[in-house]
């Protein structure tokens, strides 16, 4: 919790302006009682006594008791507009930091921290913290200045009474300790229920086809309705704790008074008690009550908080596994060559190397394919490619420099990457395809889309490049995601461009002409292609074959048909052994040719 206040210093001044109209608003409720006893004694008690008129007095009296509680009222209004000002500021700072570190972590730690997680810990988690901020600077400031008070000033009134007000206190105490103590163990699991159930959520939301054609709505249902019931259960328990707090202090505060009218009949008529001074005795001992009960108020929020506080810290101080250096490195000027020289790497807590020795160089103006059983490790080598991941042994250089020793963003600039899921964002096909350049005119945009094949599709949408893309690219099929994908890593205009099985939604015809046009715009470009299909890869200058994260294979498409068994089974599996010329230049098997052709 310490660590969060720090996103109160730019707003120290307000916080010191709080506290000053928090001790204003104090000050004029402690004197609110005072000026009430001064009514009944000295105006209408006085005045029956010795039968005179004190009606000016009590009016005097009445307009100064009218003017404090206008001050005090105005004090509470301002102290709270700028309270709240304060913890929304510190909650929007809270968030965005929050969010620069999500930012910068590696797969490494998203691997500790679920998506769901992080989305409860940037919202729901920071609005329990801005709760606190917002309470507390009143609460924890007021409550006590008022409590005290408010005993002082009964005890002026009657020093005889002052163990009632004691035994309130002590009463109050044993009650807010069996509360926070039924409670506070339940606020993490709390949290943790939430984080559940958006995980939860995103999971069904994001398979909901494959729910349906599955027909497992109603176990899905039941998946989710546990996990709310789960959450509704635990949340109707601690809202029932707290529930009983309202009613316990009401009876307090009713058995207080009856005690006070009670105990101050008896002094009145034995040890000369004015009525007023019981009056304002009450209502000193109804300020503490109230004092006490808002600080136990309070407190069950900063445990609540405490709870959100840790996990939000537990993020921002999430140690990364891959920073920049502090003396970067710049480039060479061996543009876009990509060396890998003995890698290995292992995934954090895995027993095994998952790549073992992967030795190769990738020269600009060429296209070195990969190629491999699932599982081989052909990701894993563009994830380390982008320091996604570190290598575990050896180095990766790009440019003649290692990629530890530079920027990340200096290195991702030069990449353009195109996934195996294309994941389109919110907005239009022109903002998805200047993605990675927003400075991209229309005429390059429009040469970018003709290259990845996507106009085919987008001159059939009524509004052209300014046609909505959903979510995630809900939307589009899944063949035009890739394109628009391939379009995005294009307008880069990158040196090197890797493809991560980015053509497997292509039919055959589209792939065709996508790596014919691929090679023309892109002659001078580092080509990585990672592919399943060998018909995507055959034409590659370089052709590396992984099986175990070993490279089993290295060379030409008809080298390693002579050369290496394993390429030439995944050539058998595919039918791809005896090739054709297809009528437009490009080589495909004989049965591709046939579909091409039809």
């Amino acid at each position: 919790m310490k660590k969060l206040l720090k996103y109160l210093k730019p707003y120290r001044w307000f916080v010191v302006l709080t506290l000053v109209l928090l001790l204003g608003q104090a000050m004029a409720e402690l004197f609110l009682p005072t000026l009430m006893a001064e009514i009944v004694n000295d105006g209408v008690i006085y005045g029956i006594v010795y039968d005179v008129s004190r009606t000016d007095f009590i009016i005097r009296t009445g307009l100064v008791m009218l003017g404090v509680a206008l001050l005090a009222g105005l004090a509470s209004i301002s102290s709270s507009y700028i309270s709240q000002r304060i913890a929304a500021g510190a909650a929007r700072n809270l968030r965005h930091d929050l969010f620069v570190k999500v930012e910068s972590f590696s797969q490494n730690e998203f691997d500790t921290f679920s998506s769901a997680s992080l989305i409860t810990r940037c919202t729901n988690d920071v609005a329990q913290v801005q709760n606190l901020v917002n309470m507390s600077a009143r609460m924890l400031v007021y409550a006590p200045i008022l409590g005290i008070g408010g005993v002082l000033m009964a005890m002026t009134r009657s020093v005889r009474m002052s163990w009632i007000i004691a035994l309130a206190v002590v009463v109050l105490i044993c009650m807010v300790v069996l509360i926070v103590s039924a409670v506070m163990p339940k606020f993490k699991l709390l949290q943790e229920l939430v984080d559940k159930l958006n995980k939860v959520s995103r999971e069904i939301l994001h398979g909901l086809m494959v729910i349906r054609a599955f027909a497992t709505q109603n176990h899905e249902k039941k998946r989710f309705d546990k996990t709310n019931t789960d959450l509704r259960d635990l949340g109707l328990y601690v809202a029932r704790v707290m529930a009983v707090t309202g009613p316990l202090i009401t009876f307090m505060m009713a058995g207080t008074q009856l005690l006070v009218i009670w105990v101050g009949a008896h002094n009145i008529a034995y040890h000369g008690l004015e009525i007023g001074d019981m009056i304002a005795f009450m209502q000193y001992s109804m300020q503490v009550i109230f004092a006490f009960m808002m600080v136990s108020v309070v407190l069950v929020m900063v445990l609540r908080a405490q709870v959100s506080a840790a996990r939000i810290a537990e993020v921002l101080d999430k140690e990364l596994s891959i920073k920049d250096p502090k003396s970067p490195e710049t480039f060479g000027t061996n543009a876009g060559t990509v060396i890998f020289d003995d890698v290995c790497f292992r995934y954090p807590g895995a027993e095994t190397d998952v790549l073992e020795g992967i030795t190769f160089t990738a020269q600009p103006g060429q296209t070195t394919a990969i190629i491999g059983p699932t599982g081989s490790g052909k990701s894993t080598i563009a994830s380390l490619l982008l320091r996604f991941y570190d290598v575990t042994d050896g180095s990766i250089t790009l440019e003649g420099r290692d990629i530890r020793n530079v920027r990340q963003k200096d290195l991702r600039d030069r990449i353009g990457f195109v996934p195996q899921k294309g994941q389109l964002i919110t907005g239009t096909i022109e903002s998805n395809i200047k993605y990675g350049n927003p400075d991209a005119t229309d005429d390059e945009v429009q040469k970018i889309a003709e290259v990845a094949q996507a106009m085919e599709f987008i001159d059939e949408k009524e509004d052209k490049f300014e046609s909505e893309i959903s979510q995630g690219g809900g939307n589009v099929s899944g063949g035009q995601r890739q394109r628009l994908s391939i379009a995005r890593a294009l307008a880069k205009n990158p040196q090197v461009l890797v493809f991560d099985d980015s053509f497997s939604a292509l039919d055959f015809a589209t792939d065709a002409k996508l790596r014919r046009a691929l090679k023309e715009h892109t002659a001078d470009a580092t080509v990585i292609v990672i592919a399943q299909r060998i018909g995507t890869i055959m034409n590659a200058e370089q052709i590396l074959v992984l099986d175990e994260g070993k490279i089993v294979g290295r060379g030409t498409h008809d080298e390693l048909l002579k050369s290496c068994p394993a390429y030439h089974e995944i050539a058998s599996s595919q039918d791809v052994l005896n090739q054709t010329e297809h009528p437009s230049g490009i080589n495909a098997s004989a049965d591709e040719s046939e579909e091409v052709t039809q």
